[in-house]
């Protein structure tokens, strides 16, 4: 049996149709920038999360510069953020000059710990940038309060969480702005790169209005250095046409989780993903960890049997050569370390079959139990 990673072909083909039908207005009155359709795809995922504004951008990279540059965090400031993400977090922080200042996660969900975050902060933290790692909500309460107690930006990247709530509120909604990726493996996904920021603020919604199109207020008006990042209404059609459908699309994945996590429970050698508040899952990704540094071989030894896996993400990003400069050294981020050493994501999408699934732990099953025999 195959068992692919992700089957993007399989997720878009049942709505053929319905994008079909989305994209014809776009491509009749050639709106291919901006336009009528990311206007309606900005007021729908509003409405769906909760937020006032929405800003439709080129992909979420942008997002979390243009939220960062928005919120007023530049040269000499520092955020705090988490080693343990895609590179894309760090990289807007650099963007705008500031200084990406890393600590641990914690062991459970993988997200900031508020703990650490309080520890590391100094007269020039300016912003807390936590990530939503996997499709799991960071502990918004706490950092919250950090907010409020040190007069910070909390700034959500909600990357991997499209529809992940925390304290019956969307992730993404809660901080000063949440910055969003449409990249086509997401749980809302284009078909092509896309992003979005997300806010309360009408002063941060009306200033990334203006960074995104050229730092115009009106054509030809330019008051601001400004960027091109701005989305493409082909994009907009195709999410909009997809969005009536995430919180279904969520709830497979949800019952999935269960799933695997059944059958793969006290497997030796294996840790299993926890949901602490199920709601605030959406399992972007069903990501275990391995014991003794086994990862590699394990996944080696499942793509034999047809089974394909990811790795998200190797390296904890304050390692990577580019932040070489900032002089972490191994042993800084013990549980991100252990994390990312070790962790195995397996096939996990909305169309998953309970055959793939229990082939899947079936040969997980085979491979440890030799290994512990």
């Amino acid at each position: 049996m195959k068992v692919p990673f992700l089957d993007l072909k399989a997720h878009n083909r049942s709505l053929r149709p319905e994008i079909q039908a989305a994209l014809e207005p776009v491509l009749s009155e050639a709106q291919f920038i901006l336009g009528p359709a990311v206007e309606t795809f900005e007021a729908h995922f509003a409405q769906y999360l909760g937020a006032r504004y929405c800003v439709g951008l080129n992909n979420g990279t942008s997002a979390l510069h243009m939220a960062l540059l928005a919120c007023g965090i530049g040269p000499g400031d520092e955020v705090i953020t988490t080693p343990a993400t895609w590179i894309s977090t760090a990289w807007a922080i650099s963007y705008v000059q500031a200084k990406p200042v890393f600590v641990d996660i914690d062991p459970v969900t993988y997200t900031l710990d508020p703990e650490l975050v309080e520890r590391a902060i100094t007269p020039r933290t300016r912003a807390m940038l936590p990530v939503h790692l996997y499709g799991q909500a960071a502990d918004l309460a706490a950092l919250s309060r950090l907010a409020d107690k040190y007069g910070l930006a909390l700034i959500e990247d909600a990357a991997q969480a499209h529809g992940a709530k925390y304290a019956g509120r969307c992730a993404g909604t809660i901080g000063r702005a949440g910055c969003f990726s449409f990249y086509p493996g997401k749980n809302l996904g284009a078909f092509g790169e896309a992003g979005c920021v997300v806010t309360d603020d009408p002063a941060i919604a009306q200033r990334i209005h203006c960074l995104r199109d050229h730092g115009q207020e009106r054509r030809h008006h330019h008051v601001a250095i400004g960027y091109n990042t701005r989305m493409e209404g082909m994009q907009a059609a195709v999410l909009d046409a997809k969005l009536p459908h995430l919180d279904s699309w969520n709830g497979a994945r949800r019952s999935h989780s269960v799933v695997y996590r059944r059958l793969l429970a006290d497997l030796p050698g294996l840790i299993l993903p926890e949901a602490p508040k199920p709601d605030a899952h959406v399992w972007h990704l069903f990501v275990v960890r391995t014991r003794g540094r086994y990862r590699n071989e394990l996944r080696a030894l499942l793509a034999e049997r047809g089974i394909a896996t990811g790795i998200h993400y190797p390296t904890p990003v304050p390692f990577q050569p580019a932040y070489a400069h900032l002089g972490y050294k191994p042993g800084d981020f013990p549980v991100a370390e252990d994390l990312m050493h070790n962790c195995l994501s397996l096939p996990m999408f909305p169309e998953l079959t309970r055959e793939q699934i229990e082939y899947t732990a079936g040969v997980m099953t085979e491979i440890l139990g030799a290994v512990y025999a």
